[in-house]
Parts: structure tokens; C-alpha cells; sequence
């Protein structure tokens, strides 16, 4: 796909998907590195579960729901926020100068939960609209097993719907967003090495995982321009509002004009709490 072509489709869209983004091998590496940040094998996992020397990988996996940070643990998650693959279609759609944020390594075996609908920029605010997200499929995803969903065209208007709490069993603790039409949505079936790039005003949703076994493994980062500050916590007492600016970034492309004002290492690894857990909200 060219860059003009992938760029008209995101704007036009909200979303654009990368075929085989990642080879087999890479996608194999990954898998492997989770089952060891699972383990704890790679560091301290906050709120989650020692793992014995007798649990089988898949004993381990089926703890969690998902993993926030793991880019924070593992040199190969942190080299997959970076990869070229994804980075150069970053660059036609977001700038020439990136940087990322987050990351969060979604398990999601058989049974579990899925997320409500959802803009991503209404938990991670920009200055510029920038924010963008690469899901990244490391196993085939499917109805079945809880694929992406979108709603096409959500991004345009630029609107943060409301949201609310809810008790739906089908999804996780996250808020969810109402007040649209949801009737034009469709699901996001990919192969695993494929990458989703999608807008971070794009309403967005998961199902459960409802096939009889296995799992719907996705490594999910977040990016936007480097031009733009990111309010992301509370400025210090004194600081305003719009000079907010979270400093635990990683720069992926290009240059960080911000860059005089040094990195902070402020998020941690941790574990993403599920219904059946509890909600810490």
C-alpha cells in the first residue's frame, strides 16, 4: 500500500490493517517472552500471582487478562514498539516524529472478557489529536475468539463520547462509551503478525473469547507526535494544565523537541484486573 493510499484510508476510515506486519518467527518470540513476563521470569508483575515451578505455561497464562507495561520488562516487547514495520506506516500517518507511551499485552483465553466500547484518546489525552494505536495480532483473531470490532468513520467528527460504569459480564472493568449508532460496525479479522493502526477518537470494542479453548493474544501499543505534550497525570502544584506533560515516553521516530526536559520512569508492570478479579476503579 502506498503512503498516500494508507493515509486516505486512516483518515477516511479511522483504522487501516498491515498484513503480516510481523514473520512467523517474530510472532513465535513474542509468545514465548509472554509466557516468561507471566512467570515473572523478567521482573515483578504488580498484582499478579507467583508462578510454581510445577504450573505449565498454560497454567500461568490463564491468570491473566492482561499485562500493562510489558515494554517496561522485555527488551523484545520494547524492540516490537520499535519495529520498522510498524513505525514507517506511523510516520505517514501520525508525523515524522513519534513517540510512544504504552503498552499492554491482552492473554485473553477461552471464557475471558472483552472490552465495552471505547475511544483509547479518553484515557490517554493529546494537545493534537494525534494519538494512535497498533494491535498487534499474536494469534489469529477471530469472531470466535474476541477480534477487534470498530466503528468505521467514529473518528471524524473528533467528539470523546460520554461513558458510564457498566455490569455487563461480557466485558472488563472499562468504562463504557455511549450515545452513537452502533449498527455500522464491523468486526477486525486478522491473521496473527498482522497489526491494527487505528485513530485514538475511533470507538472500538472486544467480545469474550467464546471458543472451546486457546487463546486471542494481542500486544497493543500506543503512540502519537512527538510535537505534542501528552496530560497524561496532574501537573506539579504551580504547573498549568496545559503545560502537563508525562515524561515516561519512548521516541520511536524522528526527535523529541521535548527532549531538554529528560525521561521519568513512572508507570510500572502490572496486572489489568478482570470481572472476576475485582475492578479497582
Amino acid at each position: 500500500m502506498q503512503n498516500t493510499e494508507l493515509k486516505s484510508r486512516y483518515d477516511h476510515d479511522g483504522f487501516l490493517v498491515l498484513r503480516d506486519a510481523f514473520s512467523p518467527g517474530e510472532v513465535d518470540e513474542l509468545l514465548v517472552e509472554s509466557a516468561r513476563i507471566c512467570r515473572g521470569e523478567l521482573g515483578d508483575v504488580q498484582g499478579a500471582l507467583p508462578a510454581g515451578p510445577a504450573d505449565t505455561d498454560d497454567d500461568v497464562l490463564r491468570r491473566f487478562l492482561c499485562v500493562h507495561y510489558p515494554h517496561k520488562l522485555s527488551g523484545l516487547m520494547l524492540a516490537a514498539m520499535r519495529h520498522p514495520a510498524i513505525v514507517s506506516p506511523l510516520t505517514t500517518v501520525i508525523g515524522p516524529n513519534v513517540k510512544a507511551m504504552q503498552s499492554m499485552l491482552f492473554i485473553k483465553s477461552e471464557g475471558e472478557p472483552g472490552q465495552a466500547w471505547h475511544q483509547d484518546e479518553m484515557f490517554i489525552p493529546t494537545r493534537d489529536r494525534s494519538l494512535t494505536a497498533v494491535w498487534l495480532a499474536l494469534d489469529d483473531a477471530t469472531v470466535g475468539n474476541g477480534c477487534l470490532w470498530v466503528l468505521p468513520g467514529s473518528h471524524r467528527p473528533g467528539v470523546l463520547y460520554p461513558n458510564r460504569e457498566h455490569d455487563d459480564p461480557r466485558y472488563d472493568c472499562t468504562v463504557q462509551s455511549y450515545g452513537f449508532d452502533d449498527s455500522g460496525a464491523v468486526p477486525v479479522e486478522v491473521p496473527a503478525g498482522s497489526a491494527v493502526v487505528f485513530n485514538g477518537y475511533l470507538l472500538h470494542k472486544s467480545l469474550p473469547n467464546t471458543a472451546r479453548h486457546g487463546y486471542r493474544r494481542a500486544l497493543v501499543n500506543h503512540y502519537m507526535s512527538a510535537e505534542s505534550l501528552l496530560p497524561w497525570d496532574a501537573p506539579p502544584a504551580g504547573t498549568p494544565m496545559a503545560q502537563a506533560d508525562h515524561r515516561d515516553i519512548v521516541l520511536v521516530a524522528g526527535a523529541d523537541p521535548y527532549a531538554y526536559k529528560g525521561l521519568r520512569q513512572v508507570r510500572r508492570a502490572r496486572v489489568r484486573p478482570n470481572r472476576d478479579g475485582g475492578c479497582d476503579r
